[in-house]
């Protein structure tokens, strides 16, 4: 999604709209031009947390940084102290690896003040109104409420496909791994085809066949920039609706079709729904994807490399985010004018 927008006002409303949520008490990187990632940190309030912060950010941030990189930093939190200390390390620490500053905006949900100018204006109503009716246009989904509801609505009714597991493993027991995968891939592609919402029958079988390792691969291997969102609705559908014991394969896959589409902060939420108790590594593999500011355009470079690691992973170990979690959806800008209000 390309918004163009002309004023601070603007830009404040637009940034819900690309993270798919309102973010609270949060720092916003808003890149000016493509090759630097769009980020959400949580806002951080104490001089260690914000070294801790610049500690998470350096790594993708000083990969992609060019000659003449620019960005904005957007700060939404009712603490305007914080919120200027905050913005103003940021930009130093983003001074050392070629990335200038040219906007700092704290924004309280009524009000706004661009630190490097003093300028000062109003949010307003209208304004929100009219970004919000341009995303209508293009087809993208209106941005949740809050972070924390973005998550919860990856948690839907399980009991109804829990009850089905024990009947479909013993049916899989009956069948040959390459009927399962074909099946499999079989009901994927009327799905793309359909978009119908998989019966809980179907659920059951698809969860237990995705236990299968190959099978797993032929699915995901099926996944790439032009079906990713047709993969995100059914591993989000399959996410909610997956008892704990077969989860974390659609969390996984729902997690990597959110990177692949550029949501960083929806493939985070996915991650989350990867039970503690049974870590998985292709969890691992997107998460280091996720941490490390890797484009989804990178994909098929690093596809054989990442897929190898698959393997060679621990399994035990599943990355967490952050104890201030990024998201990091896409390197596109959402801008490609002059910075709003200068």
């Amino acid at each position: 999604m390309d918004l163009v927008v002309q004023s601070p006002d603007e830009l404040l409303a637009a940034v819900p709209h690309v993270l798919g949520f309102k973010p609270e008490e949060s720092i916003v990187l808003v890149p000016f031009r493509p090759g630097l990632p769009i980020t959400r940190v949580d806002l951080p309030k104490t001089a260690a947390d914000r070294e801790e912060v610049w500690d998470a950010l350096s790594g993708p941030y000083g990969r992609h940084a060019r000659h003449g990189a620019r960005l904005a930093i957007l700060c939404f939190t009712e603490d305007r102290r914080s919120a200027e200390l905050a913005s103003q390390h940021l930009s130093n620490r983003l001074d050392t690896v070629g990335i200038t500053t040219h906007v700092r905006l704290w924004a309280d949900g009524e009000r706004w003040c661009e630190f490097n100018t003093g300028q000062t204006g109003l949010q307003t109503q209208a304004t929100a109104e009219r970004i919000a009716a341009a995303t209508v246009l293009t087809g993208a989904a209106q941005p949740a409420a809050s972070r924390a509801s973005l998550a919860a609505s990856m948690v839907g009714d399980r009991e109804p496909i829990a009850q089905l597991i024990p009947a479909a493993r013993v049916a899989a027991a009956d069948s040959t791994p390459a009927v399962e995968r074909d099946w499999a891939l079989d009901r994927l592609e009327q799905f793309h085809t359909d978009a119908n919402r998989l019966s809980d029958v179907d659920g059951a079988r698809m969860l237990v066949a995705l236990e299968t390792i190959g099978t797993r691969d032929a699915l995901w291997e099926d996944m790439n920039r032009e079906n990713h969102t047709s993969h995100m609705a059914i591993w989000n559908d399959l996410t909610r609706r997956a008892p704990d014991e077969v989860r974390a394969v659609p969390a996984s896959m729902l997690g990597f079709a959110s990177w692949l589409h550029g949501d960083g902060a929806k493939a985070w939420c996915a991650l989350d729904q990867v039970p503690g108790d049974r870590p998985y590594s292709m969890a691992a593999i997107v998460a280091s994807a996720l941490q490390n500011g890797i484009h989804p355009r990178e994909w098929e470079r690093y596809q054989t490399q990442m897929r190898d690691l698959a393997g060679e992973l621990d399994e035990s170990f599943v990355p967490k985010p952050p104890e201030h979690p990024r998201d990091l959806p896409s390197t596109k800008p959402i801008t490609d004018r002059p910075a709003p209000g200068r």
